[in-house]
């Protein structure tokens, strides 16, 4: 299977924080891709503040020195788990980083891959490095995941907040503090917006790969309740173009065929990426965003970089990685696991926004 970009760059900040400093041919070689590839990469990352580049050579930020293993910080440890460093996770890595470093806390961080079966080994490795407290984000993919690969995470010594997860009622994990986007607020924003410009009931297209798009799916559904629509047909399931390009192009046909057949003037598509490939190859076709379909992103990590800056719904990302850090901060103060006169559990969500662009026609 071809390596995507998102785990490319996984790699990448995993070799630079190995190693603190690297060049980029050395990278390269590491990465098994071209130098020119390596730089486009580093780029991207060091746009975000995961990276720093001097005359040639990454190397890991300076200000979070504490969180690759160096330094003498002093205070607390948090141990941070996430499927990813990049794409959607950055933002809350780099919120949950923002509340620690504030705190005076040190914040250490394993990587999943969106490997669930992994969450538990990667969890012990925090607990192995010193941490005291844990922000979890587990890596899972499929609806099964949680009840398959969760519960050792209510059994943690130590205090836990799920980030970006939520658990079943009556399960184990359903007792730990939790902080949320609440997607389906999300979902409605986008819904509402476009029925309001006065097109008849949007299509959703959606991949159905991760916990994010599970939300946006049950979201869409709760939302043409809410608002009294019946969708012109089912959701359109979508995949990353990189893994499987026959079945992403299968979901542009029948994206096509919709607005072709007077079905669908409209859409919101999980996520950024996905939606971006899609009207180009919609262009191809004859289909013009907005002209013929008003279009919204779901994620907001690259929408207002495409040719037609994309109207997005904007989960707060960074706000729950800050929100979630002081949750966990304020448990740790208030004695932690066992406490004699214990706070009472948390479920915070966080709504999202919706950024209207030009991919609505708006």
């Amino acid at each position: 299977m071809r390596e995507t970009a998102v785990e490319r760059h996984d790699r990448l900040l995993g070799l630079v924080r190995e190693r603190g400093t690297a060049r980029v041919s050395e990278l390269a070689a590491q990465l098994g891709v071209s130098p020119v590839t390596v730089r486009r990469d580093v780029e991207a990352l060091a746009v975000r503040g995961l990276l720093d580049r001097v005359h040639g050579s990454v190397s890991w930020p300076a200000d979070s020195a504490a969180d690759a293993g160096g330094g003498g910080a002093e205070g607390l440890v948090l141990g941070l788990l996430a499927p990813s460093a990049t794409y959607y996770f950055a933002q809350v890595i780099q919120g949950a980083h923002e509340a620690a470093a504030r705190a005076g806390a040190r914040l250490i961080l394993r990587i999943s891959d969106y490997r669930p079966e992994e969450d538990q080994a990667r969890t012990e490795g925090l607990l192995a490095a010193g941490a005291e407290g844990l922000l979890i984000a587990p890596g899972w993919r499929g609806a099964d995941d949680a009840a398959r690969y969760g519960d050792w995470a209510a059994g943690l010594p130590v205090p836990a907040v799920l980030l970006e997860r939520e658990a079943a009622p009556g399960s184990p994990l359903n007792g730990l503090d939790r902080v949320c986007s609440d997607h389906r607020h999300g979902v409605l924003l986008a819904v509402r917006h476009l029925v309001a410009l006065g097109h008849p009931t949007p299509l959703l297209v959606a991949r159905a790969d991760s916990p994010t798009a599970l939300a946006v799916r049950a979201g869409y559904a709760e939302a043409l309740g809410a608002l009294g629509l019946r969708a012109p047909r089912p959701v359109i399931d979508s995949v990353p173009a990189e893994r499987d390009p026959e079945g992403f192009e299968e979901a542009v046909r029948a994206l096509h065929a919709a607005v072709a057949a007077g079905e669908a003037t409209a859409a919101l598509v999980h996520n950024d990426v996905d939606a971006i490939r899609m009207v180009q190859r919609l262009a191809d076709l004859g289909v013009r965003v907005p002209r013929d379909l008003a279009l919204i992103a779901y994620d907001d990590e690259v929408a207002a970089l495409a040719d037609i800056p994309m109207t997005a719904v904007a989960p707060p990302k960074r706000h729950v990685g800050r929100h979630a850090a002081g949750l966990l901060l304020d448990r740790l103060a208030a004695g932690g696991v066992g406490a004699e006169e214990e706070e009472p559990r948390r479920h915070l969500s966080l709504l999202p926004q919706l950024r209207v662009r030009s991919s609505c026609g708006a």
